[in-house]
């Protein structure tokens, strides 16, 4: 699938605004227009669904080449893949047009999993919805909703009126008692408006993604791998946007009494190559995940759970790099490399942050239960 037609506009109108949306901490309104425009919001949604019928591996790269210009709308566009694809496993009914709309550009989408009861837990929702008649009514407060205020429908969790079973529900932005409580300026990530909401509204049950207590086993089996794939290309494209600006910026600058560049040092020369060899690993192993997304093995649970962690690791340690070896120029904000230091410090707190997934991993490989209790006796990570 050739992207690059679709992909560069939207490459060069995040480009464009990205310093901006940094600076300000606002929404990258242009560029989500574009993706919008541009087809790519359907790039992993089926074909007959008005997608482009693209899979992991084209999630990657386009991921990739969107953290490498603004990380805010590439979290943007994780989050809306992230919500598209438990909508096309298990369409709400009530919506029927939901799928094709979030392929065509018509709905932008959001997760709204976490809540402060639960932290990073975000497969323990500690709401609770309640039936209400036909309905259900939903009262949970939900945190670090990115896209919050200008998605236009929200994937909630929340645990089912009568058993301690999650259930999701997909609420459309505008539905009364759907409100944003709060704004957003954070360290890092910061047009990606990741804001807290409320969501104390009444919804049809036909809203709901699959039958009564599925929600769990589509957290874990839809959205956990897509999202932790398409978070570590986020990572990886934020520690190659780092090297690349590290490279030219130590190949340019000139220590005049010496009539050299800095990467005449050894010292910078083996940063360099230090930054570049855990890149280009952890690139190989993110293009290996994806595909046990494509061709699921015995390991692909492993893949599940490390590829986020480890590429996360990988761009602190690399703009941590970047930072240093650069100097003052870095400091400056003029190289762009202390946004690509401040976005990458986001994938390793973001839920399931790095240190759970390493204890998942470790459980995984000694043959332990993921969940000390588990939630949902169907429940499992993707095998």
């Amino acid at each position: 699938m050739n992207l690059n037609a679709r992909l560069d506009p939207v490459l060069a109108i995040a480009g464009g605004h990205a310093r901006e949306v940094d600076a300000d901490a606002r929404f990258p309104e242009e560029a989500v227009a574009a993706l919008r425009e541009s087809g790519l919001l359907g790039l992993t949604l089926p074909v007959e669904a008005g997608g482009l019928g693209g899979g992991p591996h084209e999630l990657v790269d386009v991921l990739g080449s969107l953290a490498g210009v603004c990380g805010s709308t590439a979290m943007i566009y994780l989050m809306h893949v992230s919500v598209a694809m438990p909508v096309a496993a298990a369409p709400p009914p009530g919506l029927p047009d939901l799928v094709a709309d979030l392929a065509g550009g018509r709905a932008l989408g959001s997760l709204a999993f976490s809540e402060a009861g639960s932290r990073s837990h975000f497969w323990a929702p500690v709401s609770r919805a309640r039936l209400n008649g036909a309905g259900v009514r939903l009262n949970a407060v939900k945190s670090w909703v990115t896209s919050a205020g200008h998605a236009d429908v929200y994937i909630v969790s929340t645990l089912t009126a009568d058993a301690d079973t999650v259930d999701l529900f997909a609420v459309p932005a505008a539905t009364p008692g759907v409100e944003v409580a709060g704004r957003w300026r954070g360290m890092g990530l910061r047009g990606n408006a990741s804001t807290p909401m409320t969501f104390d509204a009444e919804v049809p049950e036909s809203y709901r993604l699959g039958a009564a207590g599925a929600g769990l086993d589509l957290m874990l089996q839809t959205v956990l791998p897509w999202f932790n794939l398409g978070n570590a290309a986020v990572s990886v494209g934020l520690s190659r946007a780092a090297v690349d600006a590290a490279i030219r910026h130590t190949s340019a600058a000139r220590l005049e009494h010496l009539d050299e560049s800095l990467s005449a040092l050894p010292t910078i020369r083996a940063q360099l190559a230090r930054m570049s060899i855990e890149l280009a690993s952890t690139a190989a192993y993110l293009t290996q995940a994806a595909g046990r997304l494509v061709e699921p093995r015995e390991d692909t649970m492993l893949h599940v759970l490390g590829v986020k962690a480890a590429a996360n690791d990988a761009a602190l340690r690399i703009t941590d790099s970047a930072m240093r070896v650069c100097g003052g120029a870095a400091f400056s904000e003029h190289l762009q490399i202390d946004r690509y230091f401040r976005d990458a410090r986001a994938g390793h707190v973001m839920a399931p942050t790095a240190d759970v997934l390493y204890d998942f991993y470790g459980r995984a490989i000694t043959g332990q239960p993921l969940f000390e209790s588990q939630p949902s006796a169907t429940a499992q990570v993707p095998a």
